[in-house]
């Protein structure tokens, strides 16, 4: 049998073997594996296609790792209501401790104030404290 066929049956073993355990580095040496068939392809020499393999499979480890170690220890970014808290918004009708309205991020939202001796009057700047429901509360 050709050793090219033996080097796609490693890439496949390594696949079945990521898919397993989740090891994305076993998906970079069936992806060495894979170049390593095509090298086998091209000559018989197995030197060139364990070099190549080897190069390949490292390469990409490499390359792969800091990448995907940086988009995992990156802060998560704030999405919805989390993504509202701590922005400033302004009065367009009176905000008391029942009601009112602001205008936040570009949309008018229903709004009461934190606490119930806070009144804010029309044009006003305020802070949003969280998001309750469809109010915004806000300081």
């Amino acid at each position: 049998m050709d050793f090219w066929v033996w080097w796609l049956v490693a890439a496949g073993g390594f696949a079945i073997v990521l898919v397993l355990t989740a090891m994305p580095e076993l998906g970079m040496l069936s992806a060495g594996a894979a170049a390593a068939a095509v090298a086998a392809g091209l000559t018989d020499n197995v030197v060139v296609q364990v070099l190549v393999f080897a190069v390949v499979s490292v390469l990409l480890i490499a390359l792969v790792r800091p990448l995907a170690r940086r988009a995992r220890n990156a802060a998560p970014e704030l999405t919805g209501a989390d993504a509202l808290r701590g922005r400033s918004a302004t009065v367009l009708e009176r905000v008391d401790h029942t009601d009112g309205r602001i205008k936040l991020a570009g949309e008018v939202w229903s709004a009461r104030s934190l606490s119930a001796d806070d009144i804010f009057e029309p044009g006003s700047e305020v802070s949003v404290v969280e998001i309750d429901g469809a109010t915004a509360v806000v300081m």
